[in-house]
């Protein structure tokens, strides 16, 4: 796997700050998913090496996500939509005729490898409910005959166009899509406008002359280059409530955002306790890379076989010892350089 992915793992990893390459494990989990078409034991060993973290804390990502598929899965996944508002429409009945048709139940793929069926939780399209994604590309207002049809066409090697986006790709081409590269077929980017069930609700607005109260679609938006000044939004009168106290200014008008900022970073002078380059304040003396390296030898001592059947820890892998010796000669060569600075050779020089 490290001679089929390493080019493109390094590419996905030089894409975050050095400090911050473990933030690559979900677009490296999908690079490992378009290679097998599941995140196997093996993927999952080759994301702990690529970014020196222990199996369990990638197995635990993986499981996590339900894009990420722990078994083999076939070239189409097939998902239905069996909640609530999908129900009611029919949802059920669809998949239930899909898994007598093809023979399979929830999380199981066809003799030939080619489809693995799903019931879905919700698939965020009730106004076009009920609904089936292929690969997670649109199918809407499916009904029982429909998603047979679309199942038979992918059986017979055909690609369906969906409801909305571009033609289906197959699993392991989706994957490589999510992992932050480009399709390069010719038919990959599909234009269209959002469908007639999306635009109920602005249609019945105008209709009914129903706006946001002092809204003119027509006022222009200014804009700050310009040097024109927004245009004073339009407010209105509180109504009356029959209260004679006197109104109270909230206690904190700042935004969210503001405040969570404040709260990270009081003042200018205050780093940002997970900011490049700083340290987070300890009590006594900080751990060396020895204690850090028995601690996590004794943690993997600990830990039951994973499902792999190695120690979920890895105890001392090379790629840990790649970044524990990579800090240390890090240090020591910031270390040097300030003793080197002119300012510390004219503070050495005035103590002479």
């Amino acid at each position: 796997m490290h001679a089929k992915l390493d080019e493109r793992a390094a590419e996905i990893v030089a894409r975050y700050p050095a400090d911050r390459s473990r933030s690559a494990l979900l677009p490296l989990l999908h690079l490992v998913q378009s290679e097998e078409g599941y995140v196997s034991p093996a993927g999952v060993e080759f994301c702990a090496d690529v970014l020196g973290l222990n199996k369990a804390q990638v197995g635990a990502v993986a499981t996590f996500y339900t894009m990420y598929k722990r078994r083999p899965t076939g070239d189409w996944l097939v998902s239905v939509c069996t909640n609530t508002m999908c129900n009611v429409l029919g949802g059920q009945q669809v998949y239930d005729t899909l898994t007598e048709h093809l023979g399979v139940g929830h999380d199981e793929t066809t003799s030939d490898g080619k489809i693995t069926l799903e019931h879905a939780e919700c698939l965020a399209a009730c106004d076009y409910g009920p609904v089936m994604t292929v690969n997670y590309d649109f199918f809407d207002q499916v009904d029982p005959d429909s998603a047979v049809a679309v199942v038979n066409e992918l059986r017979a090697g055909g690609r369906p166009q969906p409801s909305r986006g571009a033609r289906l790709c197959t699993l392991k081409e989706m994957s490589l899509q999510l992992a932050g590269f480009a399709d390069p077929r010719e038919e990959a980017v599909a234009d269209g406008l959002a469908g007639d069930p999306t635009l109920a609700g602005l249609k019945l607005a105008q209709q009914h002359g129903i706006s946001v109260a002092g809204y003119d679609p027509n006022t222009p938006i200014k804009g700050s280059q310009t040097g024109d000044k927004p245009a004073p939004a339009t407010t209105r009168p509180a109504a009356a409530t029959g209260s004679t106290a006197p109104d109270v200014k909230a206690p904190d008008d700042k935004s969210p955002q503001i405040r969570t900022a404040e709260t990270r970073n009081p003042d200018a002078k205050t780093p940002a306790p997970d900011a490049p380059g700083t340290k987070a304040p300890v009590d006594g003396a900080p751990a060396g890379p020895a204690d850090a390296k028995a601690a996590e030898a004794a943690g993997a001592a600990a830990n039951q076989p994973a499902s792999d059947a190695k120690p979920a820890g890895d105890g001392g892998t090379d790629a840990q010892e790649r970044s524990l010796k990579s800090a240390e000669s890090k240090e020591a060569a910031s270390a040097r350089s300030e003793l080197a600075s002119p300012a510390v050779a004219s503070e050495e020089e005035s103590d002479k």
